[in-house]
């Protein structure tokens, strides 16, 4: 099991010098991977959890590629309705260039309708939309030159190489906890990324559902990779002995990943950057493993 952690990248976070220190912080500390969230309009329905600035996730891990040797980059999610996917298979694969083959591209559709329709995207068909746009994605990662034809996006003969360093491409994560979700992961991705998500609800109901996902797609299992929040009243010793059994659980799961998520949840909760991060060292002295991929 690897453990990652949640970069944050809005709000008193939402500086270079942060954003840096968050990258090499976990890169020393031994954490597998650095993720971080995104938004393209930060409106009302967004500002009431994630305020701004909030700095734009694939500029962030072109930079951050450059800052880290070993850690690897991913987004904890990329919005796919957000961009056409011509754009963000471009991005991605460069920044899987830039970082040597690094990059996870985590997925999903989100929720503010404001900031859906500032984009002048439609929220009710964004399911839709990002799973022509992961096709698109796809054959874009795998092709010199790609054609497709769905009813989100059309093109015929287009070139965006390079083509990613990692073969066949970068990991893709499906975020969300939806039915529709794990399918999605089922027919596009590598591993399901649910948020915020327990060991129980995971082995009643979510694991099955994934599993029911893949065979009516006739595909594999996607790798487990949750993201989950940390205990917000600090980690004593009662806090660090509830993430253990946790993760202990996870791993009976087969969880691959597992995201540590320091935020607060809300703007005015949001504690400065040294705080959040001396929870991550505090895991890595007294929870993680972080070099045998283990719970202590």
């Amino acid at each position: 099991m690897r453990f990652a952690v949640n970069a944050l990248n809005f709000g008193l976070h939402g500086t270079a010098e942060t954003l840096a220190a968050w990258a090499r912080n976990a890169e020393d500390a031994g954490f597998h991977a650095v993720m971080i969230s995104d938004h393209v309009a930060v409106t009302p329905d967004v500002a009431e959890q994630y305020p701004a600035p909030f700095f734009d996730p694939f500029a962030t891990l072109a930079w951050l590629a450059a800052q880290t040797e070993r850690v690897r980059l991913g987004t904890t999610v990329a919005i796919l309705p957000y961009r056409s996917p011509l754009l963000t298979a471009r991005m991605a694969a460069n920044i899987d260039h830039f970082s040597g083959g690094r990059l996870i591209l985590g997925v999903g559709i989100s929720w503010p309708e404001q900031e859906y329709a500032a984009l002048d995207v439609p929220f009710s068909k964004r399911g839709r939309i990002a799973d022509d746009y992961l096709a698109a994605i796809t054959e874009l990662w795998t092709r010199d030159t790609a054609s497709i034809d769905t009813p989100s996006v059309s093109f015929s003969d287009v070139q965006t190489g390079p083509r990613p360093v990692q073969d066949p491409h970068p990991p893709i994560w499906v975020g969300g906890n939806s039915r529709a979700a794990a399918t999605r992961a089922a027919r596009f991705g590598s591993g399901w990324h649910p948020i915020n998500v327990t060991p129980g609800w995971l082995a009643e109901e979510g694991m099955p559902m994934l599993r029911a996902a893949a065979e009516r797609e006739g595909r594999p299992v996607p790798a487990l990779q949750p993201r989950i929040a940390l205990p917000q009243e600090g980690l004593d010793a009662g806090a660090l002995r509830r993430v253990r059994e946790d993760l202990l659980a996870f791993e009976d799961l087969g969880a691959d990943y597992v995201l540590f998520d320091s935020y607060a949840g809300t703007p005015e909760r949001q504690r400065p950057f040294a705080d959040d991060w001396a929870m991550f060292a505090t895991l890595a002295e007294r929870v993680l493993d972080l070099d045998g991929g283990t719970v202590r």
